[in-house]
């Protein structure tokens, strides 16, 4: 009798975990419904919002872009930001273009910086591309124009000084990460205006370019390791370039120079290529930008896209959404720089409000003809100074004659012309 009713226990129970069993398919097979997961989508979008920004990539990197010298800033969930920046003297201005484009991530960074070192104008202006994360462009983001600063040798000998910075600065940031099992690293463009002195340096892919007389000139070479003194340097330190989708160094790295990338250090250096350029009137524009801009824009074609725009905020823009529409599948960022020279050799009046002494001269035209008659007697006087040798008059009725002519003259050279319009000022 006790078993029987042990069994009769057994049975009810399995058969409430059979009934709870059956009853979980049912749910989960109506689960599978278009209209049940369109509700479930609905209601953790309204209770768990923040999760749901979470996996949109709002790109915080663009946000952290911002630089000192920005005029304005516009970033959207699309991962865009842009902004502008002029100088004090108006000499020069400035726009950039940050754009996440088809990449699920952000891994560019830009930096701006303007300041004055013993008195002299100093201008930075930077792209870092990151590759296997953001760390290391956002670490060169913030501090290596900070690093580059505070160098002894900034002013006194700038090359050296931008060479040893970037090198210590990719010390620091392998430094800095040792105790993590990290390897990313990024690119860096930079150019550095000191006067009318420019310095480009480079590492990476990363690109600079500048716009003279219209011509598109670039001031860095890609490091790319199919370049033949790259490939020689790699290979005479051990290392090999081999094909994996495009060249690489050991396989890994499209580029033969970069920021960090520990495991390949000996072979992927942070040595600038560096370029002096020294300003005129024919430089107009400088344009910085990552490689996804320039895998789908050349050169020439960049140059001639920025002159079009007045503002380089909107060439910056215009660089970005065409390298996007020709296809561009990388992280886009792009800073221009425009030139305006005309404004050291002419002080602009315009921008000064008028003088009383310009209200007068403007309110009397009849001095207008004055000059024009005195032109005409500093002529005859000329003239008339050329024929006297030749004639040769007596000298004693001479002064009578020649009196008035010759007040004429001294009037002519006080009150002569001293502009190009050939207006008295005096």
């Amino acid at each position: 009798m006790v078993c029987s009713s042990y069994l009769k226990t057994v049975i009810l129970q399995a058969g409430k975990h059979i009934q709870k069993v059956s009853r979980g398919l049912v749910k989960f097979a109506s689960l599978r419904s278009p209209k049940t997961i369109s509700a479930l989508r609905f209601s953790s979008d309204r209770i768990f919002p923040s999760i749901r920004k979470m996996m949109v990539d709002t790109n915080a990197s663009a946000n952290r872009g911002i630089t000192n010298n920005s005029s304005s800033q516009k970033a959207d969930d699309g991962g865009y930001a842009s902004g502008g920046w002029k100088s004090e003297d108006g000499k020069l201005s400035c726009g950039y273009s940050s754009f996440r484009g088809k990449r699920a991530s952000m891994e560019d960074f830009y930096d701006v910086k303007t300041c004055k070192i013993n008195g002299q104008t100093v201008c930075l202006f930077g792209i870092f591309d990151g590759h296997g994360g953001s760390r290391a462009a956002e670490y060169l983001k913030e501090n290596l124009f900070k690093n580059l600063m505070n160098h002894p040798e900034f002013l006194a000998n700038t090359k050296l000084a931008i060479s040893e910075t970037y090198q210590q600065t990719d010390s620091d940031f392998l430094e800095s990460g040792k105790d993590t099992f990290r390897d990313d690293g990024s690119t860096a463009s930079t150019a550095v205006l000191v006067g009318n002195h420019l310095y480009v340096a480079n590492v990476g892919d990363s690109r600079t370019v500048i716009s003279k007389a219209g011509k598109a000139i670039p001031l860095s070479e890609d490091h790319k390791p199919n370049r033949s003194d790259e490939r020689k340097r790699i290979e005479n330190a051990g290392g090999v370039v081999m094909w994996a989708g495009t060249w690489r160094v050991g396989g890994v790295l499209a580029m033969s120079r970069a920021f960090g990338n520990r495991m390949l250090k000996q072979f992927v250096v942070a040595e600038p290529e560096i370029q002096e350029q020294v300003l005129d009137e024919e430089f107009e524009l400088l344009v910085l930008a990552s490689d996804g801009l320039w895998d789908v824009v050349p050169n020439e074609d960049a140059v001639s896209l920025a002159l079009l725009e007045e503002e380089p905020e909107a060439a910056a823009r215009k660089l970005i959404e065409t390298a996007f529409s020709r296809g561009s599948a990388d992280n886009i960022t792009c800073i221009v720089v425009r030139l305006y020279h005309d404004l050291e050799t002419k002080p602009q009046p315009e921008t000064q409000a008028p003088s009383e002494t310009d209200m007068e001269l403007q309110s009397q035209p009849e001095p207008q003809t004055e000059p024009q008659m005195e032109t005409e007697a500093e002529t005859i006087t000329e003239a008339e100074t050329h024929t006297e040798p030749e004639a040769e008059p007596e000298p004693e009725p001479e002064p009578v004659g020649r009196a008035a002519p010759e007040t004429q003259t001294e009037a002519v050279t006080k009150s002569g012309p001293t502009d190009g319009d050939g207006k008295q000022l005096g």
